[in-house]
């Protein structure tokens, strides 16, 4: 079955019907638009939740429309993440397709907010089908919905996508960026293995007021360039790895009013349960990580990482 740019692969096919939506809902494409390619290898049990912090936080970029093992859809997600102190997420979209089920989803959930885009890996199939215009009138269009509140995820991606790929990744990227700066909103990037790239681009084209490297992966240099330049830095699960060194050192010295915190999920499920399906009611796990190694009470930065997440995209209300 073909997949998409983060691994996953169709949840039904054309022929199929259309999944009815819980609760009255009606989301295109039903319930789940994709499921997370499964190698058998992986464990599939859901961790249980953790002990919700203090004071709410919010999980700044999640896939609640991937499926990934048991039947989990959107609204169980946002339950389970609502009942562990998670007040809000910003569902991320990264085709047309997505894009249009995080608008829709965001537009009757109070508890959601969307970033709509193009992933840079998904825009060499957009061009190379002569579709690439179109595609990004649509992004456009999204954009303009009031609780769509960013651009993403676009980016550079020179680990998935070849040299063959990386003009229609450019112009993808520099049209998100474009977009979200005619809207008045977040422009949430995706970087792999084109940190230097990217800050190019950014600097080149000027990058939007609210500037977020989701999934940060970068070192502490590129955090202190964001620092810089009021960039925000998203962590995700990696950064509770023992070995993500480099995530440590930028999180120590990254620009506090600029830090938030995200799950990616399914993806990058945070220690202890790495390799298990991830879901934005695991964010506390994040958040009490970082705040270890910040030395600080798991409170406060829970209430740091809020305020800056509401000063990023607005308020969930």
């Amino acid at each position: 079955m073909p997949t998409s740019h983060d691994g996953t692969a169709p949840a039904r096919t054309p022929s199929e019907p259309l999944a009815e939506a819980p609760r009255g809902t009606t989301l295109p494409g039903g319930e789940y638009i994709r499921e997370r390619f499964d190698d058998g290898k992986r464990d599939l049990t859901r961790p249980e939740a953790p002990e919700p912090l203090g004071v709410p936080i919010y999980d700044n970029h999640t896939h609640l429309e991937i499926k990934d093992g048991d039947d989990f859809p959107y609204w169980r997600a946002l339950d389970a993440a609502e009942a562990a102190g998670v007040a809000g997420v910003i569902q991320v979209g990264g085709d047309v397709e997505s894009s249009e089920w995080s608008a829709a989803l965001a537009a009757q959930d109070r508890r959601v907010l969307a970033a709509v885009a193009l992933h840079p890996n998904e825009a060499p199939g957009y061009a190379a089908a002569g579709t690439l215009p179109d595609a990004l009138a649509t992004i456009d269009a999204l954009a303009a919905q009031p609780r769509v509140r960013a651009v993403g995820e676009t980016g550079l991606d020179f680990f998935r996508t070849g040299d063959d790929g990386r003009r229609a990744q450019h112009e993808s990227f520099e049209a998100h960026i474009d977009i979200a700066k005619r809207h008045g909103i977040a422009l949430q990037i995706h970087d792999r293995d084109a940190h230097d790239e990217v800050v190019e681009t950014l600097l080149r084209v000027g990058a939007p007021e609210t500037t977020v490297f989701h999934c940060f992966s970068g070192d502490e240099a590129l955090a202190r360039t964001a620092a810089e330049h009021g960039w925000y830095l998203s962590f995700a699960g990696t950064v509770t790895f023992s070995s993500a060194k480099n995530l440590h050192a930028a999180l120590a010295v990254a620009d506090r009013s600029r830090i938030l915190v995200e799950t990616d999920a399914p993806f990058l499920t945070p220690t202890p349960h790495r390799g298990r399906p991830n879901s934005p009611y695991l964010t506390p796990l994040t958040v009490r990580s970082m705040a270890e190694r910040l030395g600080m009470d798991a409170d406060e930065l829970a209430a740091l990482t809020a305020e800056n997440t509401v000063r990023a995209y607005g308020s969930w209300d």
